[in-house]
């Protein structure tokens, strides 16, 4: 069956953007998830290696075989985890970022592979830009937070507030920056005003939405994990040592290795929330897309 294309240049509540979230989530998992795999296959083959030194060097220490070889497993482990985790997560926001404006701006729901690289392509030096201001406010973010920690209640839900709009911040200013063609300072101005001139809904969208998320990605750990819990059981009432068994190790390897992969594929989804609120605020704010309908439609009384 044909399926009907969702339109997001709209005036949308906390509740449609939901709505229209999972809508979209439903009708271009499958889609998305093939361009996912396909231009993340060296990283998820890095992310084993990862999973491998970290087993290893726990393992280790828990055996007390070779305590220094072990933290060297732990520490260039936890290196190379920063390394392809920082990649992944930059190169994983902007193919989400890309995907949604090519899904706007094209007439089908059918979205290239190529066409979503090639947006990526063509705003790369913009993207290793805002990534690394990124990471520069994230510190100062990090100090702000450890000072509200400090204040009892109060604090803790300031905190919380702080960091969805944060998040609604860099998501909304991604998408300035790939869809409108803007420069880096351009684009977190420009998300600056759309996302605290309308703050309330851009944290109730990030809540709901991250929350929910949240339990989707526990549902589907929750497979590994009932399995891995199913395994120990058996390895523990036989009699089986799992710290030194290398079926034991093969199994947490590939556990940690699928957490990696899961939870890198959640800071995608991410930015399909903050896209879809992007189109939607841009639209309460401009009404670019509203003032074009009703143009083509006099247009078309014209003729």
């Amino acid at each position: 069956m044909l399926q009907k294309k969702i339109e997001f240049r709209q005036q949308m509540g906390v509740g449609d953007i939901v709505t229209f979230y999972f809508d979209f989530l439903k009708q271009n998992f499958k889609q998305f998830t093939n361009i996912f795999i396909s231009y993340n296959g060296v990283f998820i083959l890095a992310f084993l290696g990862v999973s491998y030194l970290l087993i290893t060097g726990f393992v280790g220490m828990a055996t007390d075989t070779n305590e220094t070889e072990s933290m060297m497993y732990i520490g260039f482990g936890g290196f190379l985890f920063l390394v392809v985790f920082v990649i992944m997560a930059s190169l994983n926001y902007s193919l989400s970022a890309s995907y949604i404006s090519n899904y706007v701006l094209s007439d089908t729901i059918e979205i290239e592979k190529v066409d979503v690289w090639k947006k990526v392509k063509d705003h790369l030096g913009e993207i290793i830009i805002f990534v690394l201001l990124l990471m520069v406010i994230y510190v100062g973010f990090f100090i702000v937070s450890v000072i509200l920690a400090i204040i009892p209640l109060i604090g803790s839900i300031a905190q919380y507030l702080l960091n969805y709009a944060i998040s609604g911040w860099f998501g909304v200013s991604f998408m300035v920056l790939l869809h409108e063609n803007q420069k880096v300072s351009n684009s977190f101005s420009e998300g600056w005003q759309l996302v605290f001139k309308n703050f309330w809904k851009t944290i109730g969208v990030n809540f709901i939405l991250g929350l929910l998320n949240g339990i989707l990605i526990l549902l589907v750990l929750s497979i590994p994990g009932i399995l891995i819990g199913f395994y120990a059981f058996h390895a523990v009432d036989s009699g089986t040592d799992i710290s030194t068994s290398v079926v034991a190790k093969v199994v947490w390897i590939i556990a940690l290795w699928i957490l990696l992969i899961v939870v890198t594929y959640s800071q995608a989804l991410t930015q399909f929330v903050n896209g879809i609120l992007y189109f939607s605020l841009h639209e309460q704010t401009y009404n670019e897309f509203t003032r074009e309908k009703i143009e083509q439609i006099g247009k078309d009384i014209e003729l």
